[in-house]
């Protein structure tokens, strides 16, 4: 598998400290409204102004977390996540691809992105599935709508389990979107809590998506400003940013009110979708990934790199960098199932995959001449600017050059190596 070079991302300084002065005001903002001392304030004599660390890093960590498995009835799938930009890592998920018992024909597949933390992304990743489980609502009849029923009955469960473990643990803070799918042998059961999303692509097209949950939606506002909240800077209470989530229980203290009908409600949206053999793969991610790219983009993107990677971690390794080197900030988890109608290697893909990477080489070679003609050496960045303005066919659909960076990279450092200066003999040391 392929990995970026460690050195080769860096947010530009301009952006890291604009991203660091915003999060900073808002922060002071919102800090100032909850009783504290606000931007332009003193706090009051004896306190301490608190220090609000950025969520940012000055780079970001590349090491990537890779699973991948199948199933006996011709289903494979892949895991990917990276830290990234953000100083911590809050994503969890779950892989099971066959369920025990009466359900061994089953799979449950789901990320889970943690907010202010990753304490309860972590309990909800470790006890969600249970939780649908003792339901009772799936078997082998696979009926969709107990099925739906026993889905949202498993996720408030999960979500009152949750909120006696933290009121027992001290957990004040915190909360999780989740995105998950049940596959049985008839159909495609989505469940989606949050921002994060999925989405099925069959015949090469996006067949279905989930709705992101945001404060901002016109149902979603109704229900917020019903149980007493607001919708600022599309946020409740100009905080938070998804409006559905497990946990964010300082949001869910409405008196009156079912937890559905809360500021952040628990409840998730669950869709049903029937299998079709035209079906191709279903993709699983946060927002880190959607944040940069479109449900189109990301379909037509890994489309074309099962015709030509033989390894699907690899597919969702290059998610990821594509993602990364699009402007992504956030944690990035994607998880990729492939059913048995998936695009297969093609001989002839994998040979405009090689001219492609030969024509990206030979460009970098002459952009690199051309700057050594004139006495200058150029910097990466530069020839990815020279690129970027440049007319390349070829380049894989949804992904563009950018996802070709770590090709370029490679090619870069190859020509930074041929025209290092030579040391001439005998001053060269012994």
């Amino acid at each position: 598998m392929r990995t970026a070079r460690k050195g080769s991302v860096e947010m530009p300084a301009f952006v890291r400290q604009l991203v660091k002065e915003t999060e900073k005001r808002v922060s002071s903002f919102f800090k100032g409204g909850r009783g504290g001392a606000a931007e332009g304030e003193h706090p009051a004599e004896g306190e301490r102004e608190e220090v609000i660390p950025s969520p940012y890093l000055d780079r970001p960590v590349l090491d990537k977390l890779t699973e991948e498995g199948c199933t006996r009835w011709g289903l494979t799938y892949a895991l990917g996540s990276m830290q990234g930009w953000r100083a911590n890592m809050e994503d969890f998920h779950n892989c099971v691809p066959q369920l025990g018992g009466e359900l061994s024909e089953w799979s449950f597949f789901a990320v889970f992105d943690g907010h202010a933390g990753n304490t309860v992304a972590q309990y909800c990743s470790q006890h969600l599935l249970g939780n649908l489980l003792t339901t009772g609502g799936m078997g082998p009849e696979d009926d969709p709508e107990k099925v739906k029923d026993s889905i949202i009955e498993g996720f408030l469960q999960t979500d009152k389990h949750l909120q006696t473990v933290a009121r027992r643990e001290g957990w004040e803070r915190g909360g999780t979107t989740v995105v998950a799918t049940l596959i049985s042998p008839f159909y495609i059961y989505f469940a989606n809590c949050g921002d994060s999303r999925a989405m099925l692509c069959r015949s090469g097209q996006v067949c279905f998506s989930t709705s992101d949950h945001k404060p901002y939606s016109p149902l979603e506002k109704e229900r917020i400003e019903s149980a007493g909240g607001s919708v600022c800077l599309q946020r409740i209470n100009g905080s938070l940013a998804v409006s559905r989530a497990l946990g964010d229980f300082s949001y869910k203290g409405a008196e009156n009110r079912t937890p559905s009908e809360q500021m952040v409600s628990p409840e998730p949206e669950v869709c049903v979708v029937e299998r079709s053999p035209a079906d191709e793969f279903l993709v699983l991610a946060c927002d880190g990934v959607w944040d940069t790219i479109t449900n189109e983009e990301l379909c037509a993107f890994i489309h074309n790199r099962l015709q030509v990677c033989t390894d699907l971690r690899d597919v969702c390794s290059q998610v990821i960098d594509l993602c990364l080197y699009k402007g992504s900030l956030d944690n990035i988890s994607i998880i990729v199932l492939c059913f048995p109608g998936a695009p297969q290697l093609s001989a002839e893909a994998l040979h405009q995959e090689a001219e492609l990477e030969d024509l990206l080489e030979s460009k970098v070679a002459e952009i690199y001449e051309e700057f050594c003609n004139r006495g200058e050496e150029p910097d990466l960045l530069s020839v990815l600017t020279v690129l970027a303005s440049s007319v390349i066919p070829g380049l894989p659909p949804g992904g563009g050059i950018q996802s070709k960076r770590n090709c370029i990279i490679s090619a870069y450092y190859q020509q930074k190596e041929i025209h290092k200066p030579t040391v001439p003999n005998g001053l060269g040391g012994s």
